[in-house]
């Protein structure tokens, strides 16, 4: 068992989300950035989509109540065991009654901690990620008492660690492809929409990353449609919405573009003020 000391400013636990259940209008959820998940569960030979814990900027403190092996990816965050700076992408053992602390990312925003044989939280419709309104908590907080599967063998001596891709977390450049309406945009719009650098706004959360610098751009309403994470909403007004992963099933606002899978992750990874541009695939 892991207690939570402290919970950081938002911690919750996900996996790879709540898949087959849209048509009821119950949204995917899971991991932001899965690349940096499936690289945690795999340091340890987990299932890659065992649930594990997501961090977003500021982490949590954790005190370990029996003994394990943890490994931490993501964003460039310092974190240390009973006060002894360990090694980010790495497998490590964490001895009964060790503490764990993470300092201030120096990159990225969203870290994971991985737990030899995955967190156990209430699993509803297939999923333990955490979901206000479709879990009983949306977030880790004070006090909490976590559980994890015991794993008495295999994989337990893989020491291997893996160098970050820097430009992961760094690059600005999000691949996209074409939306359902955009081919109604203007042909102005068309040509230039992937010239524009947008910068994020600090509302962005689970539910959308909102982006400023098209205002002078618009697009008309539609009739309510499917969407889903990687969705690039453009309103009459100039507002654009990039849907994450919490993100409603359904929206009335033209969908201009659709990120990539791995461009989702990268921009789960962006910061508040920091700049990104659209570069079309094929």
């Amino acid at each position: 068992m892991i207690k939570v000391l402290s919970s950081g400013l938002y911690s919750s636990i996900q996996d790879k989300g709540r898949w087959g259940h849209r048509k009821s209008g119950v949204p995917l959820s899971g991991v932001m950035d899965r690349v940096s998940a499936i690289l945690a569960n795999t340091l340890l030979g987990n299932d890659i989509y065992a649930p594990l814990m997501e961090i977003t900027q500021t982490g949590p403190v954790l005190q370990f109540m029996e003994a394990t092996q943890i490994s931490i990816t993501g964003a460039g965050f310092t974190p240390t065991l009973d006060n002894v700076e360990i090694p980010l992408n790495k497998r490590v053992r964490v001895d009964k009654d060790s503490t764990l602390k993470f300092g201030l990312p120096s990159y990225g925003v969203r870290g994971y901690l991985a737990i030899r044989g995955g967190f156990i939280s209430e699993n509803v419709l297939g999923s333990f990620s955490y979901y206000p309104s479709v879990t009983s908590r949306a977030k880790l907080h004070k006090g909490d008492i976590l559980h994890f599967k015991e794993l008495s063998s295999g994989n337990g001596k893989i020491t291997a660690s893996v160098k970050n891709n820097v430009s992961h977390f760094e690059d600005e450049i999000l691949e996209v492809f074409k939306g359902p309406e955009f081919d109604d945009l203007s042909e102005e719009i068309q040509q230039t929409i992937t010239s524009y650098k947008l910068k994020v706004l600090p509302q962005s959360n689970r539910m959308a990353y909102i982006l400023e610098g098209l205002e002078g751009l618009s697009a008309k309403e539609i009739i309510t449609a499917p969407v889903q994470p990687g969705t690039v909403q453009l309103t009459p007004s100039g507002q654009c919405a990039v849907l994450m992963r919490d993100a409603q099933t359904t929206g009335g606002y033209a969908r201009i573009l659709q990120l990539s899978e791995s461009a989702i992750s990268k921009m789960s990874q962006k910061s508040a003020g920091s700049t990104v541009r659209f570069k079309f695939i094929d």
